[in-house]
């Protein structure tokens, strides 16, 4: 079996979105900062990050739409004391399911989509698989080309390629648990605009409790081929929050 590895290393620097709290690590301790009787040492880090960083999951906590939450919940009341009472990232279930890998930009011939490219639901039927209930569906835009050039990856004044909120009542209607992609934001993002208005985000996580992963590394799976996969996730557990970094996995029988 191949374990192919779906996260992007964390490492100060990497793109974050203005909208949250990027990442830092730094050693607390270094070797030699106290050296015990016996000759030994130890060293240790603090980390400081948001629930949106690099590789990671939205819970449905993450978004509302006119106050409420998925399922109707009263957001205001949902995060009264800090955390959330419901649907914070604590409460998603470990994922070990069904993947199924739709690469547009090798339907399309290129290595990456065009800026500001919306992804349609004919895309994502002409991709050779088709996600069913409880699947998790990873969609590929090539942007992670991107991922060592932040302004580029970001796409502000560009734009990003990304699922149309058409495309996302398609994996809405067919039932998947969760779905992925290799940009910060999964939808489509029009050139100028950043992330002034997130339909998609509203249309999955609010109305349809279908979770989003963002910012994945697809290159390794790309080359492999494969289209399905056993797909392996399990968020943080981190009470109350609204996302929490993750290291997917693929595994695929050889």
């Amino acid at each position: 079996m191949d374990v192919l590895d779906l996260a992007h290393p964390l490492a100060n620097g990497i793109p974050c979105s203005p909208n949250h709290p990027g990442f830092r690590m730094a050693l607390a301790r270094r070797h030699g900062d106290m050296v015990r009787a016996d000759g030994g040492s130890s060293a240790n880090e603090i980390i400081v990050t948001g629930g949106h960083v690099g590789t990671h999951i939205d819970a449905l906590a993450h978004v509302s739409h006119e106050g409420k939450l998925h399922g109707g919940h009263e957001a205001a009341l949902a995060q009264t004391g800090g955390a959330f009472a419901v649907l914070g990232v604590d409460t998603i279930e470990p994922m070990v399911c069904r993947g199924v890998f739709l690469d547009i930009a090798g339907l399309h011939g290129v290595p990456c989509l065009p800026d500001g490219y919306g992804i349609t639901v004919a895309d994502l039927e002409a991709a050779g698989v088709l996600p069913h209930t409880g699947d998790v569906c990873l969609i590929r835009t090539g942007w992670s080309r991107w991922w060592s050039e932040p302004e580029r990856y970001l796409g502000f004044a560009s734009g990003v390629p990304g699922v149309t909120p058409q495309a996302a009542e398609w994996l809405a209607a067919r039932g998947v648990r969760a779905a992925g992609t290799d940009t910060t934001a999964f939808e489509q993002i029009h050139a100028g605009q950043g992330h002034a208005i997130m339909p998609v985000h509203r249309i999955l996580l609010v109305d349809h409790g279908i979770h989003i992963i963002e910012n994945m590394r697809f290159d390794e799976l790309a080359n492999h081929q494969s289209n399905e996969f056993t797909f392996v996730l399990s968020p943080l557990r981190i009470t109350g929050a609204t996302g929490s970094p993750v290291r997917p996995l693929a595994l695929i029988g050889k």
